[in-house]
């Protein structure tokens, strides 16, 4: 932690004197030589703390040393927070003379004279820095002169890793069997006692088995092999699986219980209410319900919902998990259903740290590390853990010589550890850079069990300032995630869906590697020197001085919290029940987030005293029911993410908010009083993400929307009131989803057909869901029809990118659909063409290579369906189309259809011409299609073997020929396939 400070603040300083230069701002004066000495002496410093801190393992002296410097250097960091701090709000200061701020890039201030208010202003600031920044380098002389008598040497850095490519961590929902190693015997013993008849505790009424065994042994493995056992799983009717944790929540556990078998939350949180809701839900059905990571001894906390749970049909089991086996003992298990769990034997060790370490090694390589990959598994004393955190810290060393560092490290002798996992966590943290020991160490400041978003905690951790600067910050923290990731520090990934590949969205931290990551940051702090700790309880002063952060959550008392805790970087008051901001906010000068979400402020000058927050770089103020943004909000020429959302009464946005240059992301989702966007937005030129969702009250977008070229978010778009297509044209890292709405009159066709040829969709790469939405003005129908020519010219205009993946036209009023939309060369998957109402042919659609969803609805016109359809076509080298991949094909509201056309009995033949026609269809739905009455018979038994559900509801003549399963035609569809659900 020592080395990862210094580096933070190593480079701050070139940063700040650099910026100081190029701004021309030379508000500390006098101090600079001082700055760039110090500057030298921490770069120097930097080159022996390896040394020290191995030194430091078994020096108590050493150890301090490092103490005070780590803790020194932290208020130094807080010193060029306030001298950038003062920068800003001097540069703020002086151009209030002005009706708009616009930073600084060459001599901005000499056009005016300063008034001598600001002068006098800046001597006092400039003196009074000046002065901090003296006291701390002299206390950093002090300690950096001390290291002479340690003896410190330099250590070379070895180079570094080598760059791995992102590797995705291959995980599942809830266990991969494959990756276990040994407890065969121990899951075969447990899944008997769940589904037999072993197991006491009678006076329960339900059976509590537990396993026992300390932290890192696999206990929740274990839990997770029987949960999923094919015996259990057919053993119970309810199955549920609550992670408990500390502390023990009678309330949350009883609402998790009711959600987990399918049941509403209840609105309350009254501990009687939620137990009959528990109760009802639960009465009479067989259960299993593990409850992992149980802590709590204390059994007035589980006594109400033992007795909640007698209510369980005959058989229900419940199963703990702990370290301690007094709970196992309050919980009820008695003492043949308590599982005291054993290590793993050398050879399960070695299987598991192997498959880990080796796993992209050759037979030939794997040789050689055997030897000493089985003296390395010693280490591991039979902790699961231990090897799985061992093997991904080997997997990256290729040689044995490194292998052999791991073995003879000094960490091996550490004393002061509490818990021999730390040993083999502390190899893995130590190979780890400055930064990335950071963004690690910072993950303890949520509680245990906390499931953790990525996208957030990227976020935060640039808020913190780990990411360095560079508006390639998001790329650089996803990075770093990936990394941690790889080593095993995080697990329980789930994952998403991003662009074309799979992301991990959220995880979590084991037990044990979350007390790591707190022991790590237990020496930092003791730096709130000029704070009121007596108006801050100590634990909320301890999570400040370790973490910089402090999140609250519930109804927040004391007004005055904001006065003593003023060295936050990250100050969340989500849902506290504040009418008003806190008071002295402005003295967080350190704010870099602010999250004050959901509540409700009652001044409409609420936001005014943020708005000094000059360091702020995100601000969250969903659904605080603002009714303004103050002009004020422009001087925050920091902030990177504004949240806005949910907030309906703001009815305009400040002209000034087009000052913060470096805004990435602008969130004005579901304020449905806002009618527009400020004129100036095209000074906004690194916006990437604008969120206006459900903001349905937004009907003008200003033309300087056309240029911002960074945009990557925008979801939707209309031509309406005087907005052009075409002012798409350059954004062309537009990613993700796009909903056009296509405003049309009569006569405007021709204007319209130009304008979506300028949008240029086909140079929009990340496009993958795109959404055309033709919103007609009223005309009788002899007149759209005149007009379906120039309709159909529109949608030819609008050409995605072939890499698009989901499609849907709806209420387009052309004759035909345009060419591009069958091009083999597409990825569609998914296709929804939705009340096209003069549309009576469909194009050969089979012919996309990709597509597995086709919903076709509202074709009031269509009355046949050719063998086209299925877009057979013969080549000189293959037959292609038939819906190779298609899996569900839906036709809704066709009234006038009549005919669908089918194969001829040669193509019916199994193999005939090599030709393939839906094999992978698995549901038919021909809905509210009451004119036609027959199904293409060779068709359907072609495609039977793979089809699972015809649904033919609401159409008439259907139902009547086809809905008697003992009837001939019936039969003759279903011969192939007797499974075949109607």
């Amino acid at each position: 932690m020592v080395d990862a400070i210094v580096s933070v603040v190593v480079e701050r300083l070139a940063a700040t004197l650099e910026e100081q230069i190029r701004n021309e701002v030379n508000l500390v004066r006098g101090v600079e030589n001082e700055i760039r000495s110090l500057s030298d002496d921490l770069m120097k410093v930097r080159n022996v703390l390896e040394d020290a801190e191995k030194k430091g393992y078994k020096d108590k002296s050493v150890k301090y040393w490092l103490t005070r410097l780590e803790n020194t250097t932290h208020e130094m960091d807080d010193v060029l927070d306030e001298w950038n701090y003062s920068i800003r709000k001097f540069q703020i200061e002086q151009s209030s003379h002005h009706d708009v701020y616009v930073p600084p890039k060459k001599k901005v201030w000499s056009s005016f004279v300063p008034s001598p208010c600001l002068c006098f202003k800046k001597v006092l600031t400039r003196h009074a820095i000046a002065l901090k920044i003296e006291q701390v380098k002299t206390r950093l002389d002090l300690i950096l002169a001390e290291q002479v008598r340690f003896g410190f040497h330099e250590i070379k850095s070895q180079p570094n890793e080598p760059s791995h490519q992102s590797l995705r961590v291959q995980t599942t929902s809830l266990i991969d069997f494959e990756e276990v190693c040994g407890r065969k015997f121990e899951n075969e013993n447990l899944v008997s006692k769940l589904v037999g008849g072993g197991g006491r505790g009678k006076e329960l009424g339900v059976c509590v088995l537990s396993i026992v065994g300390t932290g890192g042994l696999g206990k929740t493995t274990l839990a997770k092999l029987a949960y999923n056992n094919s015996r259990v799983m057919s053993c119970f009717q309810l199955r549920i699986w609550i992670c408990v944790s500390d502390p023990f929540d009678e309330v949350g556990i009883a609402n998790e219980i009711i959600v987990g078998v399918g049941g509403s939350k209840p609105n309350t949180n009254q501990l009687e209410m939620v137990l009959q809701s528990l109760k009802e839900t639960i009465s009479g059905k067989k259960f299993l319900l593990v409850l992992d990571d149980v802590w709590t001894e204390d059994g007035t906390k589980w006594e109400p919902l033992r007795i909640c749970l007698k209510g369980g049909g005959l058989g229900s089991r419940i199963l703990v998990t702990t370290r301690n086996e007094r709970v196992a003992v309050m919980m009820g298990s008695v003492k043949n259903d308590i599982h005291h769990l054993g290590h793993l034997s050398h050879e399960e060790c070695w299987l598991l740290l192997s498959r880990i370490a080796l796993s992209r090694k050759s037979e030939k390589e794997r040789e050689k590390f055997q030897n000493i990959g089985r003296k390395i598994v010693n280490k591991c004393k039979g902790l699961p853990l231990a090897a799985k955190t061992l093997g991904s810290l080997l997997r990256f060393k290729n040689s044995v010589e490194a292998w052999d560092n791991v073995l003879n490290s000094e960490i091996w002798e550490l004393e002061e550890v509490k818990d021999d996992l730390f040993r083999h966590l502390l190899l893995s943290y130590k190979e780890l850079s400055p930064t990335l020991q950071r963004c690690f160490s910072y993950c303890a400041v949520f509680p245990k069990d906390t499931e953790i978003n990525v996208a957030d905690i990227i976020r935060i951790w640039f808020a913190m300032g780990y990411l360095g600067y560079g508006s390639d910050w998001e790329v650089r923290g996803r990075e770093y995630f990936d990394k941690l990731a790889m080593r095993s520090l995080f697990q329980d990934f789930s994952k998403t869906s991003n662009l074309d590949d799979e992301s991990i969205a959220s995880f979590k931290m084991h037990d044990i590697i979350h007390d790591f990551a707190q022991f790590l940051r237990k020496n930092v702090g003791s730096r709130m020197r000029e704070t009121n700790r007596q108006a801050c309880s100590p634990l909320l002063v301890s999570q400040v001085e370790k973490y910089r952060s402090l999140f609250l959550t519930g109804e927040l008392y004391d007004p005055h919290i904001c006065d003593g805790l003023t060295s936050v970087r990250l100050l969340s008051l989500s849902r506290c029940g504040l009418g008003g901001i806190p008071e002295e906010i402005e003295k967080l000068i350190h704010l870099r987030w602010l999250d004050l979400s959901w509540n409700n402020f009652i001044a409409e000058d609420d936001l005014k005293s943020i708005c000094k927050l000059y360091s702020l770089q995100f601000l969250l103020v969903q659904g605080c029911k603002q009714k303004e943004i103050p002009h004020e909000i422009g001087n925050l020429i920091q902030l990177k993410e504004l949240d806005l959302s949910y907030n309906e009464l703001i009815e305009e946005l400040p002209e000034s908010i087009c000052n913060l240059r470096e805004l990435e992301s602008l969130n004005i989702n579901s304020c449905n009083g806002l009618v527009r966007l400020p004129q100036g937005i095209h000074r906004l030129v690194n916006l990437k993400h604008l969120y206006y969702e459900y903001t349905y009250s937004l009907k003008q977008y200003p033309q300087g929307l056309a240029q911002l070229t960074s945009l990557v978010t925008l979801k939707k778009f209309s031509n309406q009131d005087g907005s052009k297509l075409g002012w798409l044209k350059n954004l062309n890292r537009l990613s993700d989803s796009l909903e056009l709405t296509i405003e049309l009159s009569s006569g405007d066709d021709s204007t319209v057909v130009e304008d979506a040829r300028e949008a240029e969709l086909r140079n929009k790469t990340r496009i993958r869901n795109l959404v055309i939405f033709f919103n007609e003005s009223t005309m009788g129908g002899e007149e759209v029809m005149k007009e379906a020519s120039a309709r159909n010219d529109i949608l030819d205009a609008l050409e995605p990118h072939p890499n698009l993946q989901h499609l849907e036209i709806k209420g387009f009023s052309g004759s035909q659909l345009p060419r591009w939309i069958v091009s083999p060369l597409n990825q569609i998957r998914f296709i929804n063409l939705w009340v096209s109402e003069y549309l009576s042919s469909l194009p050969p659609l089979g012919k996309l290579p990709q597509l597995k969803t086709l919903w076709i609805s509202g074709l009031s016109e269509l009355e046949f369906v050719g063998r086209e359809f299925l877009g057979i076509t013969t080549t000189t080298t293959s037959i292609i189309g038939g819906f190779p991949k298609l899996e569900e094909l839906e036709f809704e509201d066709c009234s006038k259809w009549k005919e669908w056309e089918d194969i001829t009995a040669e193509e019916e033949e199994e193999d005939c011409d090599g030709v393939s026609i839906m094999p992978c269809l698995t549901r038919l739905t021909i809905q509210k299609c009451n004119g036609l009455t027959e199904l293409p018979q060779r068709l359907l038994r072609r495609v039977s073997s793979s089809l699972e559900v015809l649904d033919i509801s609401d159409s008439t003549q259907l139902i009547q020929v086809y809905g008697d399963k003992e009837g001939q035609p019936w039969k003759s569809i279903s011969r192939n396939n007797p499974h075949l659900q109607l």
